[in-house]
């Protein structure tokens, strides 16, 4: 591998595995490191999130992250509070009883008063910034993003003096499923967290998992399908890295000084795709250097990942992997990236009494 003299963002291929019980933590877990969980577009109370959530509460036993973060359409259709307990606290009781924090974005099949929802952590905010470590996140509206927003995420960037910066927001400002990027959202955002030194962005919406290459120094995911699923609405392209919708997803990350470590698993347990991090250093920071794989990369809960490239490293062909039961699609040598513009998003509508008494029916948080 070449020297990394100045490492901007990079995803490398992870080469360690550490096997446990019938799930396998392709993570360091190691001791005082930031881990979560990522979770988006899970509310729908069905027996598909049920079982989604069943599965992230078994890894939680093996790789103990302090909290999750959720990335929009966290409840879907009714939201009385029995939906709020049949939707969100009974699937992840398991994860509530071992005191594991949700901090939730808003969606756009959200009402606005989830933020006034205890469990989810929103403080009464459409947006809000917490810390964790020295991770400094940004929770966004990307249904609406107002002057007023615009105007507070540039002052909190600006004021972070934290090691790491991740955006996290319902839609994304990268991708290749079929509902395309949210381009306007993009000219606001991207130029932002570009300047501020923004490393990673976690989105939603789209039902599928997606590693994007990196794009201007900055890592993008969207991870979608912690309760809907898109079947095969993602494709290789100059923009998807690695895509994967045949099984609904979720992932987890554990952040250990400037590394940011991740694996993506399916439903099932399966990994989907798992590699490293490297935070930017500051806004002009994006170089990379990346020793390819010495073969392909396997999904499920076998060693192998996928490389990855920044958006300034010469295109390389890779191939295209295909298992029994899933598919990563790498980035053949040269496509055509395929992106359509989405509506305006209307401005949210007023507040309303809070459901469930503000989150009350939770005794325990």
């Amino acid at each position: 591998m070449k020297t990394l003299s100045r490492i901007g963002l990079a995803v490398l291929a992870c080469t360690w595995t550490v096997s446990l019980a019938a799930q396998t933590i392709a993570l360091p877990n190691r001791k005082n490191s930031q881990k979560f969980a990522v979770i988006g577009d899970a509310g729908t109370g069905d027996k598909e999130q049920y079982a989604v959530a069943a599965t992230i509460a078994k890894v939680h036993t093996l790789f103990p992250f302090t909290f999750a973060i959720m990335l929009g359409d966290n409840l879907y259709g009714g939201e009385r509070p029995q939906d709020f307990a049949n939707k969100f606290e009974l699937p992840y009781k398991p994860l509530l009883d071992d005191n594991v924090e949700f901090d939730a974005a808003l969606g756009n099949h959200d009402d606005p008063n989830q933020r006034v929802y205890k469990p989810f952590n929103m403080g009464g905010e459409r947006y809000h910034t917490y810390k964790k470590g020295n991770i400094r996140f940004f929770v966004l509206d990307s249904n609406y993003l107002d002057p007023d927003q615009v105007k507070w995420l540039e002052k909190e960037l600006s004021a972070s003096g934290s090691d790491w910066k991740i955006a996290y927001f319902h839609h994304p400002l990268y991708t290749t499923a079929s509902r395309g990027p949210e381009l306007e959202n993009r000219k606001i955002l991207e130029p932002l967290f570009i300047k501020y030194g923004v490393s990673v962005v976690f989105s939603g919406h789209e039902h599928v998992y997606e590693r994007i290459w990196p794009q201007k120094g900055i890592q993008y995911f969207t991870s979608g399908g912690a309760g809907k699923l898109n079947r095969n609405d993602t494709h290789a392209s100059d923009v998807t890295e690695v895509g994967f919708a045949t099984e609904r997803s979720f992932m987890i990350v554990e952040v250990a000084g400037d590394s940011m470590f991740f694996q993506a698993l399916g439903g099932s347990g399966a990994t989907i795709d798992k590699g490293v991090v490297v935070r930017r250093m500051g806004p002009e920071d994006k170089s990379v250097s990346v020793t390819p794989p010495t073969q392909p990369p396997t999904m499920g809960p076998t060693p192998g990942s996928a490389p990855a490239k920044a958006d300034s490293a010469p295109p390389a062909p890779a191939p295209k992997v295909v298992t029994k039961k899933t598919t990563t699609t790498k980035r053949p040598p040269k496509t055509t990236t395929t992106t359509k513009t989405t509506k305006p998003k209307p401005k949210p509508v007023p507040p309303k009494t809070p459901p469930g008494g503000g989150g009350e029916a939770l005794a325990y948080l």
